[in-house]
């Protein structure tokens, strides 16, 4: 909604909260004033002008401040009459606020506190979301962040196991096998004895009874032991047929 109003003999496009230079008027700065000389009227797709003129339309503004407008150089010039006129001026002004634009009951503050209106309900609802949507971010990292912790914390718990029941298997396997030898060791020595058969019984019975085997060397020394023994009688066989007949078993054969 916009207005074109006159004043000191110039016309001005104003709308809702435009602030303009006008010529000087006897006011002071804070003063609230109706502007009465409106020519037209427009809002939206209707447009109402004055002739002059519009009836019932006001434009309301309040005072600014008073001002100067920048400076104008006047210079007056005659070649032949050797007059030359270099004069400054400074125009007074009067700096208006539009506060007001109404026409028929419609009203440009009313239509602009509606728009601020709404805009600042829907940046309250703005934050509101952002707010809202930057909590739940906040909630979605921390849970994220507690899973990634507990599944670390499943990840090590579970490769700490692993580790010990490989060693705890080694260290058995290797406890083991003295425990085996030993009773190996026990049961060649009851086999080697009397009674082999009571030192087999007195194997623990976590391990299951050896059964000992002679070497290989103690095979052979026991074979030539007895080969030895076979060939030592052979010959004393045969010295005692070939010996001569004494005179006593001669004797004895007569």
């Amino acid at each position: 909604m916009y207005a074109v109003i006159e004043t000191g003999g110039k016309q001005y496009r104003v709308e809702f909260g435009t602030e303009i230079e006008v010529e000087h008027l006897d006011v002071d700065a804070g003063q609230t004033i109706d502007l009465d000389r409106i020519l037209l009227v427009a809002d939206g797709e209707r447009a109402t002008i004055g002739s002059p003129l519009v009836d019932g339309a006001l434009v309301r503004a309040d005072v600014v401040r008073q001002d100067r407008g920048e400076k104008l150089i006047v210079f007056k010039y005659k070649p032949k009459a050797r007059r030359r006129v270099k004069k400054g001026h400074r125009q007074e002004l009067t700096v208006l606020r539009i506060s007001e634009i109404s026409l028929d009951g419609r009203s440009a503050a009313e239509d602009a506190e509606k728009a601020k209106a709404e805009e600042r309900h829907e940046r309250e609802q703005r934050e509101q979301e952002a707010a809202r949507q930057a909590a739940a971010d906040q909630a979605l990292a921390a849970r994220l962040a507690a899973e990634a912790e507990a599944q670390a914390q499943a990840d090590a718990e579970a490769a700490k196991p692993a580790r010990k029941g490989r060693s705890r298997s080694t260290t058995g396997s290797s406890a083991k096998a003295p425990a085996i030898e030993g009773s190996s060791a026990e049961a060649s020595d009851a086999a080697e004895g009397p009674d082999a058969a009571q030192s087999t019984e007195t194997v623990p019975t976590l391990v299951e009874p050896v059964v000992a085997e002679p070497a290989p060397a103690e095979t052979a020394s026991t074979e030539a032991a007895e080969s030895a023994t076979d060939l030592a009688n052979g010959k004393a066989a045969l010295i005692t047929d070939d010996a001569p007949e004494t005179p006593d078993a001669a004797r004895k054969d007569e």
